[in-house]
């Protein structure tokens, strides 16, 4: 059996998958939003990329609550019955701005390391400036 090939794949789901919070709060800065609004708007920014299942979702939804990082709400009923809806509370917001801090400083580590000179290169290159 054949292994499938990693560069194939745009980007990680398994470096996403730790980022669900952040990613769900970044969302409801925007404002409130229901459940599946949420995982639209998830869906749409990656232009259907990246979907986060569901379960999940919902998962994240009790978490960010029971947390104090999300409140839930019910809204008015709607052509398919009540929806509840999310907002994002002041510590969701202290939250979302340390984790994406984290994030970039995250980045930047990583990016620095892959971007590091072949030092076979650097080598060759020292030798020849003699």
């Amino acid at each position: 059996m054949q292994r499938p090939d990693p560069a194939g794949d745009a980007f990680s789901a398994d470096l996403l998958r730790g980022h669900t919070d952040t990613i769900v709060l970044g969302t409801l800065r925007h404002g409130d939003r229901y459940g599946f609004e949420i995982y639209k708007a998830i869906r749409d920014a990656t232009g259907g990329a990246h979907e986060i299942k569901e379960a999940t979702l919902y998962a994240t939804y009790r978490r960010l609550t029971a947390d104090g990082l999300v409140e839930a709400y019910w809204g008015d009923e709607s052509q398919g019955g009540r929806r509840k809806y999310y907002r994002i509370t002041d510590a969701g917001r202290a939250v979302y701005r340390r984790n994406v801090a984290a994030w970039v400083a995250t980045r930047d580590v990583i990016d620095s390391l892959l971007d590091q000179p072949d030092p076979r290169t650097s080598l060759a290159t020292k030798g020849s400036d003699r």
